[in-house]
């Protein structure tokens, strides 16, 4: 009914194996994020890591205005990479579905 079940577990490992050599090369793609102005840079992983943070000395005499520019542009950091990490994994996943009949339409 299924066909080769053994085809399907082996596929199923190989794409659990994929799926974990591409989370380990996300660590190592680097985005950057910039408030409009320049004042605040966020460097972060594909992964979601926050790698660096770069503050204007002039932001540094406002903290509520810091904060703000903190919370914009890591949110807009951390949307990116998320972006990235759920093209990249989603397309390793859908490789390695297995064929199923009448499974068709999640590809």
């Amino acid at each position: 009914m299924f066909g080769d079940m053994s085809g399907m577990m082996d596929k199923i490992k190989e794409t659990q194996a994929k799926v974990e050599e591409t989370k380990k090369r996300l660590d190592t793609v680097s985005l950057e994020e910039k408030s409009n102005d320049g004042l605040l840079k966020v460097t972060i992983t594909a992964n979601r890591e926050i790698k660096a943070v770069e503050v204007s000395d002039e932001l540094l005499q406002d903290k509520e205005q810091l904060e703000d520019y903190l919370v914009l542009t890591l949110n807009n950091a951390i949307k990116k990479a998320t972006d990235i990490q759920e093209a990249e994994l989603g397309a390793v996943a859908k490789e390695g579905m297995p064929s199923i009949p009448g499974m068709d339409m999640f590809k």
